[in-house]
């Protein structure tokens, strides 16, 4: 479709001789195409000269303007470099008259305006320094590099910086460039020359692009944003510039680097450095001090700059003023730095696509979204305009009124019309944008509070603490302080939670970033009082792992737990992204961390009961070694080959096995492989079957319990294996087969009833099944089973003791007491044991027990689980609530459905009172029996 059949828009002409002067050089135009032309004309003088020049061209060029550009790019790329620089200036005249009447008649939308403008400056910053590198390595001057480098700048790429890496260049925008070597390229004897060299050829392409001819000039061009630029070569090494930004990176320039795209040169080398300087922009937490930082930034722009103070339209800056297009990019590039270490998916460039996927992952409103998103774009088409009027750079709205009205007609209205508007999308954006940075969403006073709070001696010593030993931090403290303690005056136990606070707040070693967290997200401080109230173990780990707060301002935090394929499926995605694999391991303790603080904040807040906690700690248990275990393989395979036979699965046992962990379970498991014929493995370093699957095995068990920076991710038992500690670490299948049915002793067959393949090929993974099932359903004598039964308890009993009166798992009628008693219940119905209650009516179902026996028992048992749970989620120490009324009683009494903490005691030692009566009666006195 040609131009003149897309024109939607016009401007009104503002000078009528000024257009119809212009009207000689385009005697062609009619219609629409000559009110067009009339009206830009009419308005700037820059057009005007333009089409001057060019009016000859643009007759042809719009009857398809796209292909008019890219016969511009295709004649360019063949151009030689003698006559470059002419035939740029030439090309830039032609990009500047076709995209800016394109605007102006509405036949490109603002993205096509700018990408347009920012494909010519790659082009045009390709073309020069490849010309510019080109003499170089013609001269001698860059070792050991050859004529057909050049194509790549001699291992040299520039990076476009701001608009034009985001691909929304302005209409007379300058270009920011970071220019940088690949100096793994170049002898080390030779580094010193080959920088001279490109530094020199930087110069020069600077120097093609930004000259004033007579033939105008391409584009300004700024080399500013370079790491230390008053210092720093104009061309620097990567390794050079990566240990800046490691060591002394800020955050303006990491938010900078959100937008950094190699556009010129070596752009594969471009782009492997962006990749090591992912750590740097995008932080494993969320980084809500980059809010503060942000702001900042903004007013030392403003106090510089003279911009402060209310919105006045005359000669108001669109770019830096209040409300302008610089509020809008650091609003949507804050938000994309705070959560964009978390989630891949906010790592976009552009201002406009950035907002949008921020509404989609929920971090800025729709609503918000949206209004930003027009707003955005009528700034951009004001700032074109402006521009457009002389080719100047300049951000700056008319200072008279004649310059309004030569404004207003350029944009197709009026001067009435244009200033209202703009003045109501400036003070919006400001609003908007404002309260996001200047700290209206900070937490107001919670009412008042108790001297007793506020006089407190604990209270007096947190200025020691090494959280607010920092400026910055105790600087945001004072500011959180009297809400919290406002919070704290409303828990039904003040002082209580205060010395939990305390225990949080006395082992943070950094605040600023957890302090910016709470006062951006306010609700996060009555969740860690309600954590820290009931649990003050759970305070001390918050101290020291505080980016699990992270995962609360995800989004779906509070939503359906989503089941262990999908939560498999997300960690594997996750590890896929990281290259290293302590990376993966470190990444995967942290989500795991995450994942396991949702499950105890829901049991906490009463989401979800005690059965439904230990399940999806079983999930998450489950998917963790699901996805890391094939990582194990992959890292333990670069050295020693692939599995040899079919590999190995692993084994849960023990209350893994039935799927029912707490926050405080350690996980019982056992390997088995098959090996197959295979005598060795196939790698760098060989193996038998025997030492790889047993190194494996190892390397699986540290990959979990190692403690690395995130810490661990779980301790390991494995003395279920066949022979326990004596056997060896991984078991082959057709040992563990000939063990489980000639050799195994009674308990190890109750232990097999719980096993369940967790990790592995599906085919192993089924002949373990296999021969589980076969051992389970072999017949055997129930007396002899019953009294092997009873001889274990009575073992236990002897070991352990009775158990303390709040002790969950340990005496008669408790936890452990109805687990062996399910275990025997399956071992006789022969069938594995799904779960402690269908157990007991298993062993009902053969004839065992009596269904009320049954009942009695399960009743029992989940209260003990409740309990259980409860108190490993408050505490790895026995708890001893009686007479207590804090917050962690009320806890405990909830989870369990008791009304008070004595009657909690009082029920729970008659449950299990019942249930050891059963089980004395379920089972043979072998008092006497050796």
């Amino acid at each position: 479709m040609n131009f003149a059949s897309r024109i939607t828009r016009l401007p009104h002409a503002y000078d009528l001789d000024q257009g119809a002067d212009a009207r000689d050089a385009v005697p062609w135009a009619t219609g629409d195409v000559a009110r067009l032309i009339d009206g830009a004309c009419g308005c700037s003088p820059y057009l005007k000269s333009l089409v001057e020049k060019e009016g000859g061209w643009l007759e042809t060029a719009l009857d398809d303007p796209e292909r008019a550009l890219s016969d511009e790019h295709t004649t360019l790329r063949a151009t030689a470099p003698d006559a470059l620089a002419s035939r740029l200036r030439q090309a830039k005249r032609r990009v500047a008259l076709l995209t800016g009447l394109a605007d102006l008649a509405a036949v490109w939308p603002l993205e096509t305006v700018t990408q347009a403008l920012t494909d010519f400056a790659d082009l045009s910053v390709h073309l020069a320094l490849r010309a510019c590198v080109g003499h170089e390595i013609k001269r001698g001057k860059l070792p050991g590099q050859t004529e057909t480098d050049a194509e790549q700048a001699g291992g040299m790429v520039a990076l476009a910086m701001g608009k034009m890496g985001a691909g929304e260049l302005n209409y007379s925008s300058d270009v920011d460039l970071i220019c940088l070597f690949d100096e793994t390229r170049f002898d080390p004897d030779d580094y010193h020359e080959a920088r001279s060299s490109l530094v020199r050829a930087t110069r020069k392409m600077c120097a093609m692009l930004s000259d004033l001819t007579g033939e105008g000039y391409v584009f300004r061009t700024d080399l500013r944003l370079r790491p230390d630029p008053s210092v720093t070569p104009v061309c620097l090494a990567m390794e050079a510039a990566e240990r800046y930004y490691e060591s002394l990176g800020r955050t303006w320039e990491r938010a900078a680097y959100i937008k950094a795209r190699p556009c010129a040169g070596d752009v594969a080398a471009g782009e492997k450095f962006l990749r090591t300087l992912t750590p740097f922009v995008w932080r494993k937490h969320l980084d809500f001090a980059a809010i503060q930082d942000a702001h900042d930034m903004v007013q030392r722009i403003r106090d510089h700059k003279g911009l402060g103070g209310a919105i006045t339209l005359p000669g108001h800056n669109m770019k830096l003023g209040r409300g302008g297009i610089r509020e809008i990019e650091f609003f949507t590039q804050t938000r994309q730095i705070i959560a964009g270490g978390r989630d891949p998916d906010l790592r976009v460039r552009g201002t406009v696509p950035g907002l949008a996927v921020l509404a989609e992952k929920g971090w800025v409103p729709q609503d918000v979204t949206q209004t930003l998103t027009d707003h955005y774009r009528a700034h951009r088409e004001v700032e074109h305009r402006v521009q457009m009027l002389r080719d100047a750079q300049t951000h700056d709205l008319p200072q008279s009124e004649g310059g309004f009205d030569r404004l207003a007609a350029f944009m197709g209205t009026d001067r009435t019309s244009l200033t209202r508007e703009l003045r109501a999308r400036l003070e919006e954006v400001h609003d908007l944008t404002e309260g996001f940075f200047g700290g209206e969403t900070a937490p107001e006073r919670s009412g008042s509070v108790p001297d007793e709070l506020t006089n407190s001696e604990i209270v007096s010593r947190w200025r020691t603490y090494p959280a607010l030993r920092s400026a910055r931090g105790s600087g945001i403290f004072e500011r959180l302080q009297p809400e919290i303690l406002g919070r704290l005056a409303k828990t039904s136990q003040p002082m209580d939670a205060l010395m939990a606070f305390d225990g949080f707040l006395s082992g943070l070693p950094a605040g600023v970033q957890v302090f910016s967290l709470f006062e951006a997200n306010p609700h996060l401080i009555d969740l860690l009082i309600d954590i820290v109230g009931v649990s003050p173990d759970l305070a001390r780990y918050l101290s020291r792992n505080a980016s699990v707060f992270d995962a609360v301002i995800g989004g779906d935090f509070f939503a359906d737990w989503p089941g262990q394929p999908t939560l498999r499926a997300a960690l594997s995605d996750v590890l896929a992204r990281e290259a290293d694999y302590e990376n993966k391991l470190n990444t995967a303790r942290r989500w795991g961390k995450e994942w396991h603080f949702r499950i105890g904040v829901h049991l906490l807040r009463g989401l979800i009961g005690a059965e439904e906690a230990g399940a999806q700690y079983a999930d998450l248990a489950d998917a963790t070694l699901g996805a890391l275990a094939p990582e194990v393989q992959a890292e333990f395979a670069r050295k020693h080959g692939p599995c040899p036979g079919r590999g190995a699965v692993v084994l849960g046992m023990g209350s893994l096995g039935s799927r029912r962990l707490h926050a405080k379970s350690d996980l019982d498991l056992i390997v088995i492989y098959d090996p197959g014929d295979a005598e060795m493995s196939e790698g760098r370093r060989p193996l038998a079957p025997r030492p790889y699957y047993a190194r494996l095995t190892q390397a699986l068990i540290t990959a979990m319990t190692a403690p690395m920076a995130e810490g661990r991710i779980y301790e390991i038992d494995m003395r279920l294996r066949p022979s326990g500690n004596q056997g060896p670490v991984a078991t082959s299948l057709t040992a563990f087969e000939t063990y489980q049915t000639s050799d195994a002793w009674v308990w190890e067959h109750l232990a097999l009833s719980r096993a369940r393949v967790i990790a592995g090929p599906r085919d192993v993974a089924a002949d373990v099944a296999q021969v589980q099932a076969a051992v389970l359903s072999a017949p055997r004598d129930r007396d002899t089973v019953l009294r092997e039964v009873a001889r274990m308890r009575n073992r236990i009993a002897a070991a352990k003791g009775r158990g303390d009166p709040w002790d969950a798992k340990l005496g008669q009628g408790r936890m452990q007491d109805i687990e062996l008693v399910a275990q025997a219940a399956a071992l006789l119905a022969g069938v594995p044991l799904g779960s402690v209650p269908d157990a007991l009516t298993d062993g009902a179902r053969c004839g065992w027990l009596s269904d009320t026996d049954a009942a009695t028992l399960s009743d029992a048992y989940r209260l003990c689980w409740s309990l259980q749970i409860a108190s490993r989620l408050i505490s790895e120490s026995p708890i001893a609530p009686e007479g207590d009324n804090s917050a962690a009683s009320d806890f405990l009494c909830r989870v369990t459905g008791a009304d008070s903490i004595a009657g909690l005691k009082d029920r729970l030692g008659d449950k299990a009172d019942d249930a050891a009566q059963v089980i004395d009666a379920v089972l043979p006195d072998v008092t006497g029996d050796s």
